[in-house]
């Protein structure tokens, strides 16, 4: 059967495939345009599962906002060039508008879920692997819904933050999230962190107070001991760091000054807990002409 540049057309159109690809497809199923889309994503699938098992360390981190409502995905590639190519983004700013209209509450979700022109975000997913020829991975996406005041901020696709605030306005919703991505806070106040991080502070604190200080009464112990662990609760709280948009305060007394407090927030960074497998190819040579 001949295979009409029409028919091409409308595959590409379908599938999103590149022309060759398709007029392969439509080659080797007689024309039919219906059993040469499912031969694509057929052929897509199986590319997928071979690379599955890559390490996909690089990536993005896109941001979907409406309202009171966010979402960060991050989408990851095993190199950071296939992380700037065209296709890659796309795919991943469709993931993140996907999972802001589907209401998403975690990557299965998102990648089971619908995107505008029809496939899901897993099927879309598998057509990139087979086109960009790496292993890409949704790998996890949070979301804040109902904010009275949503911050969001992403830098340089490498890290995202969400932020919910009580007050303030948009200015400053804005400038926490930016704070929040550059100085990376573990709780949003003092108070939230956990018991058994405080008291391993204090075994710690005791066992670095010197021996001269160990003389002195309890009561001074106590205070430099509290005054150790105060200091460090607040350099991993964002209320108690100094605010990156003016040092002069701290996060707590800028928010303090607008009536607004933190409600919640979420940072992610591209890769961030992937281990990365660091190639020595001059050491493979060697190694493979026998000279290592």
């Amino acid at each position: 059967m001949q295979i009409t540049a029409a028919m091409v057309k409308e595959l590409r159109e379908r599938s999103g495939a590149g022309m060759m690809e398709c007029k392969k497809a439509l080659t080797e199923n007689d024309g039919n345009v219906d059993a040469a889309a499912e031969w694509l994503r057929k052929q897509g699938l199986a590319k997928a599962d071979k690379k599955a098992g890559r390490v996909a360390a690089e990536g993005t981190i896109v941001l979907a906002q409406n309202a009171g409502s966010g979402v960060l995905v991050e989408v990851n590639s095993e190199t950071d060039f296939v992380a700037k190519d065209e296709n890659f983004l796309k795919f991943a700013d469709e993931a993140a508008q996907t999972a802001l209209k589907s209401g998403a509450a975690d990557a299965d979700a998102l990648k089971a879920a619908n995107t505008s022109h029809g496939p899901t975000v897993e099927e879309g997913r598998q057509w990139l692997v087979a086109k960009v020829g790496e292993n890409v991975q949704v790998r996890r996406m949070v979301r804040i819904d109902g904010a009275p005041n949503l911050g969001a901020y992403v830098h340089g696709g490498r890290i995202g933050v969400l932020v919910s605030l009580e007050g303030g306005d948009a200015e400053l919703a804005r400038g926490i999230a930016m704070h929040i991505a550059a100085m990376n806070p573990q709780y949003v106040a003092p108070e939230n962190v956990a018991a058994e991080f405080v008291a391993k502070e204090k075994e710690i604190a005791l066992a670095q107070m010197s021996d001269k200080d160990k003389q002195k009464p309890a009561e001074i112990q106590e205070k430099m001991i509290s005054g150790k662990i105060r200091k460090t609760l607040n350099e991993i709280s964002l209320t108690g760091q100094p605010f990156v948009l003016d040092t002069n305060v701290t996060v707590g007394e800028a928010l303090g000054s607008a009536k607004a407090k933190v409600l919640s927030f979420h940072r992610i960074a591209v890769g961030e807990g992937i281990e990365k497998v660091v190639e020595d190819y001059a050491a493979e040579v060697m190694k493979q002409a026998g000279l290592a």
